[in-house]
């Protein structure tokens, strides 16, 4: 049984989290988000232009999910950036549920990294629907400490914030971590130069002082495109680092091998006593189940999408899950595959053994469903972002725009969309809400990609608990 339904605690004597007063941001535990927290009326959305023809600046989308408003499904609000080619790309919060017993902190303003560009934009969310943007922070000060390439956002316990970084100031190897204060300063670096190589997505478990990191490769490597003579050579990762979360260094990596090509979103359980957890292994269409077992983390393949036959490719598609979340209640896990066209949900309640539970053909290269509304699809689905409850999953469909222009050209051409599924949680099945619809392509300046997704409330791809 999972850690979330069994309720063992693997933490110390010590530990009185589960009863701390609760003073700050966000809910005192996982329970406390899904049966306190409430519905998604709104959602922030990374929008860009980068990739396109538009000549015009990334955007951040507040868009309408409230379906007793006259504007839902619309995109009610924009905030721009200062600049053009940032590339949005993932994005978080100053502070989350891990800041919960931190009187004076709230879950206010989201931290907006160009990919791209390595600036960092601030932006105010105090009016929910009006958001200002309030800061930046420009390449040359995050070059100064020889990274570039921002990409996971986190908060951590104490209202700090966390980067991790994908490479250093000429865009190479190795990346690393920047730590921004409460202020949002850069403080400097969080880990020791030269702890890994190759960086990408993380998470962390402070209750068992453990973090996780994984690996895309050089933004010099992905930033042009995918091109598999960068397999041939090595450049891609396919390893796990798990760290000393106070200490800042890595005690163990594990190489995911050939079956683990490229891992992206790592997620632990969000039980803060968990040690389990899942990473997505795009290139070679996997899950891994990670876990903690007598000090040593271990890592297995749970779950294996097979590539498929088309004719207009040379070799077999691969479904590239590219995404993954888990429910707040740690029962299911949902995915992505980019290319196949597939919404994915599988039972984790035994998290070494996965449960397929159900599954939607959507968009992609053989998805069954190729148009919602007459609005026909131009790309698989993509990022992810589940309700509260978990009654609601939705996703978008850009991935990386030059990824995105060489396996999907068109989405540059007719922009991006927002669907939805209703999920029914008892009984572990996803149906498409054909109702629902938010376009990309129909924006003044011209069709728009879209990405990573976040409810002002907190999420399940942006909330730990201490």
């Amino acid at each position: 049984m999972s850690d979330a339904s069994s309720g063992s605690s693997e933490a110390g004597p010590d530990h009185e989290h589960e009863h701390h007063e609760h003073e700050g941001p966000g809910y005192a535990t996982p329970q406390a988000a899904i049966e306190e927290g409430d519905r998604e009326n709104l959602a922030y959305v990374m929008s860009l232009y980068v990739g396109t023809d538009v000549d015009a600046s990334d955007f951040v989308a507040v868009v309408d999910l409230d379906p007793d408003s006259e504007t839902y499904c619309e995109i009610v609000d924009r905030i721009e950036m200062p600049e053009k080619g940032d590339e949005l790309h993932h994005f978080g919060w100053n502070a989350c549920s891990s800041s919960c017993h931190m009187e004076g902190l709230e879950r206010r303003h989201l931290i907006v990294p160009g990919q791209r560009s390595s600036r960092i934009h601030v932006i105010d969310t105090k009016d929910r629907r009006n958001p200002e943007l309030v800061e930046v922070i420009e390449p040359e000060e995050v070059f100064e400490h020889d990274l570039s390439a921002p990409h996971t956002v986190h908060c951590v316990p104490d209202g700090e914030i966390m980067i991790s970084m994908l490479g250093d100031a000429d865009g190479e190897l190795p990346g690393g971590f920047l730590q921004l204060n409460d202020d949002f300063e850069i403080e400097g670096r969080w880990d020791p130069p030269g702890e890994i190589e190759m960086n990408y997505d993380y998470w962390y478990q402070p209750r068992q002082n453990v973090m996780v990191s994984s690996e895309w490769a050089a933004p010099k490597t992905y930033y042009p495109g995918f091109d598999l003579d960068d397999v041939e050579a090595g450049n891609y990762g396919r390893k796990l680092h798990f760290w000393d979360w106070e200490a800042g260094t890595v005690e163990q990596t594990i190489d995911l091998g050939e079956e683990g090509l490229i891992p992206l979103e790592v997620r632990f359980l969000h039980t803060p006593e968990s040690t389990h957890g899942f990473v997505g292994a795009a290139l070679s269409s996997n899950v891994f189940h990670f876990w903690e077992d007598d000090g040593e983390y271990r890592a297995e393949k749970v779950i294996d999408f097979e590539s498929r036959e088309h004719p207009d490719w040379d070799m077999p598609v691969p479904a590239l899950p590219t995404d993954i979340l888990i429910s707040m209640d740690d029962r299911y896990l949902f995915g992505s595959n980019w290319l196949h066209g597939d919404i994915w949900m599988y039972d984790v309640s035994d998290p070494s053994n996965p449960r397929r539970a159900d599954s939607l053909s959507i968009g992609g290269t053989f998805g069954e469903i190729q148009e919602v509304q007459g609005r026909e699809l131009a790309a698989g689905p993509q990022m992810i972002q589940l309700s509260l409850d978990g009654e609601r999953l939705y996703w978008t469909t850009s991935l990386f725009s030059s990824w995105d222009d060489q396996f999907y050209p068109e989405e540059a051409e007719r922009g991006s969309v927002m669907l939805k599924a209703d999920v029914d949680p008892r009984n572990g099945t996803l149906e498409l809400d054909e109702e629902f619809l938010v376009d990309w392509g129909e924006l003044p300046e011209g069709p728009a990609r879209a990405h990573e997704i976040r409810w002002p409330d907190g999420d399940c791809t942006s909330d730990v608990w201490q």
